[in-house]
């Protein structure tokens, strides 16, 4: 019984290491997209705006999902961290496209126009979606 304990636990570095590593890069996720778009996300939510709430939630999402896929079938960490990079990108990008379609949609936001808060984070975690499944190779 203590040999198999002990054998289970000797993943615990490689799990802190990938978990840390993956915690940094949402960290980093979350504040670039928070850069890149002209408005405060956090103020807006933090003052009811479900608009801001819906799409910062999604993109959010629409990145750990591609980040989860790049933990599960990197052969390393730094495979792990170079894919994860790859999911911080193509979010970024979607937002750019999304935002170049419907140019308006930088003031709906702040306005807690819902419906487009609410299709810019089903936007953001279907791409991400996609984006995991092509991590699998």
């Amino acid at each position: 019984m203590e040999e198999k304990l002990i054998a289970s636990l000797m993943g615990l570095g490689a799990f802190a290491s990938y978990f840390g590593a993956a915690v940094v890069l949402l960290a980093l996720f979350a504040l670039a997209y928070a850069k890149v778009t002209p408005y405060r996300e956090i103020n807006l939510i933090a003052n009811g705006n479900v608009a801001a709430a819906s799409s910062y939630s999604g993109a959010i999402l629409g990145f750990t999902i591609p980040l989860a896929s790049a933990v599960s079938h990197s052969v390393g960490l730094l495979d792990m961290i170079l894919w994860g990079i790859v999911a911080l990108l193509v979010q970024l990008a979607a937002f750019s496209v999304i935002r170049m379609i419907f140019p308006s949609i930088v003031q709906d936001i702040p306005n807690n126009q819902v419906s487009k808060g609410i299709f810019l984070g089903v936007i953001s975690l279907a791409i991400g979606i996609i984006n995991a499944a092509c991590m699998t190779y």
